[in-house]
């Protein structure tokens, strides 16, 4: 069992190293680099919702606070850029672990109209501090992301940076997820008055699983920094937090692989809409795009609530559920 694991995981790694030999257009290329940087967001995601039960409408928030803080570390401190990656992250971190407190002690709705509300301040924010953000305009004059004398200028480049930190995200969540924390994140979302009698600490697992989720969205958003090369406040508004709660449904709460391939579909019908959409409608404008993901969210939410790879789990949790009320009744 070990070694076919092993093998199972040298082909996974053989599969991504050898994309870019046979995929020539810089388009595609894009197309992937920001499907793993969107994977990277949503494997947080994830697990704060998949594990902890947890629904966050504030990940683009974060994602923007990653990439504004590298890119203002660069620009303005002249620090080395690969440090910039590595430090950026830990800012949307704590900023998760003072809100994290008062927020996480919601439930349901309100929970989610909290981290919607910190959402849209935090992009405000990146509006009108125009003497730290830039305002509008952004922030310009960011350097590639560079090793020493090597400089990752291109696409191709790029792709290995970001797919390589996509999979230590995805190793360290196999781990965290077969770890007795693990373990406890699974009981939490299965019922949390029961984990609670088993004596867990569910309030400083929820804490955690939402700092984790902001570090590695901040994470994504210094890599998307030193790839652009220019920050504005547009990626980080309020459609990237719904698309990134859509792609973590899509892809199944509580999977390792469920990140990866909900970033993959969504990322690949706004594609095609942008596309697609002014071919049929050459009037039409943004807003088909959030009606055309508000569908699909319905659609998964009725016919699949757990997502593509997790089949038949919302039926136990379900049941658990059921149990619980009844017997707390």
């Amino acid at each position: 069992m070990a070694a076919a694991k092993r093998w199972y995981w040298i082909s996974l790694v053989l599969v991504v190293l050898c994309v870019p030999l046979f995929v020539k257009s810089s388009y595609v290329l894009s197309i992937l680099i920001v499907i793993g940087l969107y994977a990277i967001i949503v494997q947080g995601l994830g697990l704060l919702m998949g594990y902890a039960g947890q629904v966050s409408f504030g990940q683009a928030a974060f994602y923007g606070l990653g990439a504004y803080t590298a890119a203002i570390l660069a620009t303005r401190c002249d620090w080395p850029p690969l440090l910039c990656v590595l430090v950026a992250p830990f800012l949307p971190a704590l900023v998760a672990l003072i809100i994290g407190r008062p927020i996480l002690r919601l439930r349901e709705h309100y929970l989610v109209l909290a981290t919607l509300g910190f959402g849209i301040l935090a992009f405000a924010v990146f509006n009108e501090l125009i003497g730290l953000t830039g305002g509008p305009s952004g922030l310009t004059g960011i350097p590639y992301l560079s090793v020493g004398p090597l400089v990752l200028d291109t696409d191709r480049a790029y792709y290995y940076v970001v797919w390589g930190f996509l999979g230590l995200v995805i190793l360290g969540m196999a781990n965290l997820t077969a770890s007795p924390i693990g373990r406890a994140f699974k009981a939490i979302h299965a019922s949390e008055q029961a984990a609670e009698s088993a004596g867990i600490n569910t309030a400083l697992l929820k804490l955690q699983a939402f700092v984790l989720s902001a570090f590695l969205a901040g994470l994504a958003g210094s890599l998307y920094a030193f790839w652009v090369t220019f920050v504005g406040p547009s990626p980080f508004g309020f459609t990237a937090s719904i698309e990134f709660v859509l792609m973590a449904v899509v892809g199944g709460l509580g999977t390792l692989w469920g990140p990866v391939l909900g970033a993959a579909i969504i990322v690949g019908l706004t594609e095609f809409l942008r596309w697609g959409v002014p071919v049929v409608m050459p009037k039409a404008g943004g807003e088909f795009e959030i009606v055309f993901f508000g569908i699909v969210f319905v659609l998964i939410m009725l016919l699949r609530p757990q997502g593509i790879l997790a089949p038949g789990r919302s039926r136990r949790v379900a049941r658990a559920v059921v149990r619980e009320e009844k017997c707390s009744g």
